[in-house]
């Protein structure tokens, strides 16, 4: 199982908030913009079209992650995969690649599908223009699922490689990786593991 470097649960709690506000704060920039313009052209379309689709993307990104990094009930809770699917889908709606998420459905256990979602996260940043996310969930009793990124130019985080290899056990985590981190550590709380392959055109992330 990788060996993380240690956090506290108050410095776990800030840098997810950090990130959250970090990925909330674009969307919500453009409405603003988007609303100065309007107070001085009411009628421009483009200053409606910045607004609704400013719009849309925050609330995809606030669904999106209500489920990948909020609670669900308690430590045993299950999440809805349709759910799940749905909110990958409206995320991905903002991001460069397109998503495709098969396989079986039902109601899984909180953590593994909240690490499936963090790691469409992950594929998607991996994907430097265009390309596919695909999900592929194989079971959910016990859980398997794989995510695939394909396209052009892919590449890993470096922080991510560290910590999927367990070579960043000393590395103070800061809010470029706790989106990271916080997908290990939600499989060493399920006593899951995650591992990768990577080639020019490809990584899968695979979750058992």
């Amino acid at each position: 199982m990788t060996t993380l470097p240690e956090l506290s649960a108050a410095d776990l709690a800030a840098l997810l908030s950090s990130k959250l506000c970090h990925d909330i704060i674009s969307p919500v920039f453009g409405i603003q913009s988007g609303l100065e313009l309007l107070d001085d052209m009411p009628d421009d379309r483009e200053s409606m079209e910045l607004v609704r689709h400013s719009l849309k993307s925050a609330v995809a990104k606030l669904q999106f992650a209500r489920i990948a990094f909020g609670s669900a009930g308690s430590p045993t809770a299950t999440i809805d995969l349709n759910e799940a699917r749905a909110a990958a889908m409206g995320y991905m709606d903002h991001e460069k690649a397109n998503l495709v998420w098969e396989g079986e459905g039902g109601y899984a256990a909180k953590n593994f599908a909240k690490i499936v979602l963090n790691l469409v996260m992950l594929a998607s940043a991996s994907i430097s223009r265009g390309g596919e996310v695909r999900v592929d969930i194989e079971a959910i009793d016990p859980p398997r699922a794989s995510v695939r990124a394909s396209g052009e130019r892919i590449r890993i985080q470096p922080r991510l490689l560290a910590l999927l290899n367990g070579d960043a056990a000393q590395e103070a985590v800061d809010a470029q990786a706790i989106q990271p981190y916080y997908t290990l550590f939600l499989a060493k709380e399920a006593g899951l593991t995650v591992v990768h392959e990577k080639n020019d055109a490809s990584v899968v992330f695979r979750v058992s």
